[in-house]
């Protein structure tokens, strides 16, 4: 097995129907794995890229929905991608729009995360990655649930990779920058918010989702074995700015 490789392993993807789970996934196969690309949307056209994939349905409006997804078979790689927005005020901003983000974007990772755990513990083996956000270590405007999930989201992945690294399971996230999916469309077609976010941005480029999979890759494969409580901005030297 090279540093890079992934043969031999099976890993789930959350939110591996489209943008940059989907490529995560891809990257995941290519790489080697076995990959169970979730999603609580099909995620038949993201398995028809990879040569040896599977499906499964996960809605993470239920936190707890993959509570009983590692007990029966062996995972080694979990990345928790899948995640929701709700943009208003703060000062409009209603408590069913803060629950329901909370819920999928730090609950149901919490959760997911630790019944990876339980499975993998014992076995002292095992890779997580979580997808935070720059939001992790900005503020942004409007987004106030958002923004609290993912700086969850940096905070609980230290945590995980302090009790945990120990027994063979690292933990750890990577910080999108402004990546052109489906989400950012938008954003992209405005041409005065982009033209101020590319002037913000060192590479001069709108990220791709293939930035965020192959570095995913790097932290689930063997060259990564002593990475571990890192959260890894990709963001074109957008927080260096």
């Amino acid at each position: 097995m090279t540093a890079f490789s992934l043969a031999g392993q099976t890993a789930l993807v959350t939110g591996a129907n489209t943008g940059i789970g989907q490529a995560i996934a891809v990257a995941m196969g290519h790489a080697g794995a076995h990959v169970i690309c979730a999603g609580r949307r099909s995620c038949d056209d993201t398995a028809a890229l990879i040569d040896k994939a599977e499906t499964m349905t996960l809605d993470f409006a239920d936190p707890m929905a993959a509570s009983d997804v590692f007990a029966d078979r062996r995972i080694d790689i979990l990345v928790n991608n899948a995640g929701i927005i709700r943009r208003e005020d703060s000062v409009n901003f209603t408590e069913a729009d803060w629950d329901d983000v909370l819920d999928v974007n730090l609950k149901a990772v919490f959760f997911t995360c630790q019944a990876f755990a339980k499975a993998a513990l014992p076995r002292g083996s095992g890779r997580i990655v979580n997808i935070a956000s720059l939001l992790s270590f900005q503020g942004g405007i409007r987004v106030p649930s958002y923004t609290a999930s993912k700086h969850g989201v940096a905070g609980l992945t230290k945590i995980l990779a302090n009790e945990w690294a120990a027994n063979g399971i690292n933990v750890n996230a990577i910080a999108p920058g402004y990546i052109a999916t489906n989400n950012t469309e938008a954003l992209r077609a405005d041409p005065v918010r982009n033209q101020a976010i590319l002037e913000r941005i060192p590479a001069g480029r709108w990220g791709d989702p293939e930035d965020i999979a192959e570095t995913t890759v790097f932290l689930a494969a063997p060259a990564s074995k002593y990475v571990t409580g890192a959260v890894l901005n990709v963001d074109g030297g957008w927080l260096a700015r």
